[in-house]
């Protein structure tokens, strides 16, 4: 008899331990969920700052280069060449950077409570990836407005101090967006010129956004620690 009531007492026993495991799991995952409803709704946010100053971007470029290109339709003249090929390169430039931002546009307006924090944290990790990457390319339009005010009449009668003046300016802007190009990427981002000029909410929302995620990470290791 006391065997069996001794049993009895371990069944009980391992029932409530069972039943404790089950509500401390169900407790975990409570509390998880709320962790991810509340670091997503904060990066949420952010994020819709980063929006509003993509779209004022947009905008801006659209006109922008609008306004390069209506000025080189109206300047098809071999005297307006410099002028012409400078701003033409201007404009496909910013062109190029209004597409990509309207994209990013796309990829934060897919960002909501139906995502995972993994899911989240992908997109923004390919929103970084490119607008590192249009960061850079942006770059490559400045030696042209080092050229765009040139003409053929102007180079005929063009002095040693302007050969002087503008191949060095020329040059100096050429080698600046060479080097900008190339090294505008993420094995630098802990350096002081990248971060001044990834200074804009573009970038530091998204890092902040970025964070509040891995929050939720960091909760669960030390959720699962204790």
């Amino acid at each position: 008899m006391e065997d069996i009531e001794l049993q009895k007492l371990w069944a009980e026993i391992d029932n409530k331990l069972e039943q404790a495991k089950l509500l401390n799991l169900q407790s975990w995952a409570l509390n998880l969920q709320n962790k991810e409803a509340q670091q997503m709704a904060k990066a949420q946010h952010r994020l819709r700052r980063v929006t509003h100053f993509k779209l004022w971007a947009v905008v801006l470029g659209i006109v922008w280069a609008a306004l390069l290109l209506f000025l080189v339709f109206n300047h098809l003249t071999w005297q307006g060449i410099f002028f012409n090929i400078s701003a033409g390169t201007i404009a496909a430039l910013t062109i190029l950077a209004v597409v990509v931002y309207i994209w990013h546009i796309v990829l934060l307006k897919q960002v909501d409570e139906s995502n995972t924090i993994a899911e989240t944290q992908q997109t923004l990790a390919r929103l970084q990836s490119s607008t590192i990457r249009i960061a850079g390319i942006g770059w490559l339009q400045m030696p042209f407005y080092a050229t765009f005010f040139i003409t053929p009449a102007m180079l005929h009668n063009a002095g040693a101090a302007f050969w002087v003046i503008e191949l060095t300016v020329t040059g100096l802007l050429t080698s600046a967006a060479i080097w900008l190009y190339r090294n505008i990427h993420y094995r630098n981002m802990h350096k002081k010129w990248f971060k001044i000029l990834f200074s804009s909410p573009e970038w530091t929302q998204v890092i902040k956004a970025m964070e509040f995620l891995q929050e939720v990470d960091e909760w669960k290791k030390t959720e699962f620690a204790g």
